[in-house]
């Protein structure tokens, strides 16, 4: 497989550029101390295109490849594979790829199909099974073999599954459900609900109406309801003959935010209108008296598929953790910006999702780059409305960071932050393991990882008690 290389995209060069091996690497070096009860898998996924794309590229478009690090018994191994899609085999098989990425037209007369599902965004552990997940109007989830990180097959749910699969579903640790949504940009029902039980069947499908196609890529849950995005990031195909990209965002469109109880129907949706703006990735939301709390990154608009410099739009894509009041009772909603510091990846103790936590964690963003770039890990105290960093030092830039909590754990943040970094300065990645309740303290541990690990999306934790 040759090496991909580019002088013009910054997806494609530095540490966003892909690597090529996968490798089994046991017994690894340790700084520091690994805590003897962090037991289990740190698994990150992300774009790793295995042969040079056709067009333009997007960050989004790569292979999707898994990184993980199991710990047990204050060792650490690592193994990188890469999902084995439908695309990636056939890709694989002819030597190169057959499909254009985002920013390219498509090819909905491709003789080999349209299946293009990457599976290179997220993950998420429920009834047992590990999945490898794509952005909400794609396709499938995949189920994935732990720890090998083999990949098994398409989750179909016993072909029960009609509708798209979102990157972001929400696991409800007290009930053991698990909420997800699709959405279509292209024809109705723009967007689609659904539940699966505890012990993994696909029980219910609910279309809900909206009155264009949008990107929809996060949503949140709460104890009794699931929380909707009708965002003005809008599909309209007519922008096509004025060559503009035929999704972009629409500053003057209000946002709307859509509640529905957990088991409710399409004719129960409240919806709650806003000012524009986009949200990647939601922190958690909760319930408290007559209001629903939604706690997400919020940008005023987004570029995220704009080339042409003038079509910018001013202050876009710069997130800031931000609260919303809906008030069930009178309709009313409350917006509050919590933080003046950049940040994304937001992530809680998922043991808790759903209901109100005291304690929220991001990464802290640098706004002046022109590629994502997280240069440390935020821990919010949410009833104080104070902050602590642990920064990751000069030139080290790290990613999403998701708690591992102690075993019988009695405090929210009794646990760990775990994340991948890479050091500028050397050219190395690593594991960083930080204590959730000592943020500005000497880092726990650091996993020397013996290959490049690109920047990359989401992470998970599975515990050895999930692995086993």
């Amino acid at each position: 497989m040759a090496a991909i290389t580019s002088t013009l995209n910054p997806f494609l060069s530095n540490n966003f550029a892909p690597i090529k091996e996968e490798i089994t690497a046991e017994d690894l070096k340790v700084i520091g101390e690994l805590p003897p009860d962090l037991s289990g898998m740190f698994v990150r996924n992300g774009p790793n295109p295995q042969f040079n794309p056709i067009g333009e590229y997007h960050w989004f478009d790569g292979d999707g490849m898994l990184h993980g690090v199991r710990i047990n018994n204050g060792k650490a191994s690592y193994r990188n594979r890469y999902i084995r899609t439908n695309k990636f085999q056939l890709e694989n098989q002819e030597g190169k790829a057959v499909w254009p990425g985002l920013l390219e037209p498509s090819q909905p007369d491709n003789p080999r199909g349209t299946d293009v599902n990457t599976a290179n965004t997220a993950l998420v552990y429920h009834a047992n099974r590990f999945y490898a997940l794509w952005e909400g109007g794609g396709g499938a989830p995949y189920h994935i073999k732990l720890p090998e990180l083999d990949t098994i097959s398409k989750q179909t749910f016993n072909s029960k599954l009609e509708s798209p699969f979102t990157a972001h579903p929400k696991v409800d640790a007290v009930t053991g459900e698990m909420m997800f949504f699709g959405y279509s940009i292209i024809q109705p029902p723009f967007l689609q609900y659904g539940i699966v039980s505890a012990t993994g069947e696909l029980v219910r499908t609910i279309p809900i109406d909206l009155p264009v196609g949008v990107m929809m890529h996060d949503f949140a849950i709460t104890e009794n309801y699931s929380i909707f995005f009708d965002l003005p990031m809008t599909f309209r195909p007519e922008r096509v003959e004025k060559h503009q990209y035929p999704l972009m965002f629409e500053l003057e469109t209000p946002s709307r935010f859509g509640i529905i109880p957990r088991h409710g129907n399409s004719k129960e949706v409240r919806w709650f209108e806003t000012p524009a703006c986009f949200v990647w990735h939601t922190l958690n939301a909760y319930e408290e008296e007559d209001e629903i709390v939604l706690l997400a990154c919020r940008m005023n608009s987004t570029n995220v598929f704009v080339t042409n410099e003038s079509d910018r739009l001013p202050d876009g894509d710069t997130p800031y953790l931000h609260r919303w009041r809906f008030n069930l009772k009178t309709g009313g909603v409350k917006e509050e910006k919590l933080d003046d510091v950049a940040s994304e990846f937001p992530r809680v103790n998922e043991e808790l999702l759903g209901r109100k936590t005291r304690y929220g964690y991001s990464a802290r963003m640098e706004v002046a780059e022109s590629t994502p770039a997280f240069d440390a890990l935020i821990k919010y105290d949410l009833d104080t409305g104070k902050s602590k960093t642990y920064e990751f030092g000069k030139g080290r830039y790290g990613g999403e960071a998701v708690f591992a909590p102690r075993l019988n754990a009695s405090k929210e943040d009794d646990g760990w932050l775990l994340t991948y970094v890479y050091d500028e300065n050397t050219q190395t990645s690593e594991l960083v393991v930080v204590n959730a309740q000592d943020m500005s303290g000497e880092t726990v541990a650091r996993v020397i990882i013996p290959q490049r690990v690109p920047y990359g999306f989401h992470a998970a934790w599975v515990t050895e008690g999930q692995l086993s």
